[in-house]
């Protein structure tokens, strides 16, 4: 997972923080989750510090750095599909709205994903050059 010393320790580091930040949310209640939630809090901020503390040692990229507008439209096409199926669960009662809600909200997550994002992230791929 990591390519370095360096790396892994920062993203052990941020596992930990999350799991102990996650702890003390759950148990915010008492004394101990709220110390667990700023001790996790703590190690996560630490972490991220760690995090840009290092250096890319990947060197130049193998694609060219590109507008992420396209890349933006399919990601927002892929979750609108789903708040349309969650809102219209909610909006209709009867069954066949439901279904018509879904069919389209599956529609538009489909358009997203695989009409608009590879289209977008095969604009510039390694083997058009």
């Amino acid at each position: 997972m990591a390519a370095n010393t360096g790396q892994g320790r920062s993203f052990a580091t941020f596992l930990v923080g999350l799991t102990v930040g996650c702890y003390g949310i759950a148990s915010f209640s008492s004394g101990l989750g709220k110390l667990a939630f700023v001790a996790g809090a703590a190690i996560l901020i630490g972490s991220l510090f760690g995090f840009l503390k290092l250096k890319s040692l990947e060197g130049k990229p193998a694609q060219k750095a590109v507008s992420g507008s396209m890349k933006l439209v399919g990601a927002f096409l892929a979750a609108l599909g789903w708040i349309v199926t969650l809102v219209g669960v909610h909006l209709v009662d009867s069954t066949g709205g439901r279904i018509t809600f879904a069919l389209v909200g599956i529609a538009l997550s489909l358009v997203g994903i695989i009409g608009v994002l590879p289209a977008a992230f095969n604009k510039n791929a390694i083997w058009k050059t």
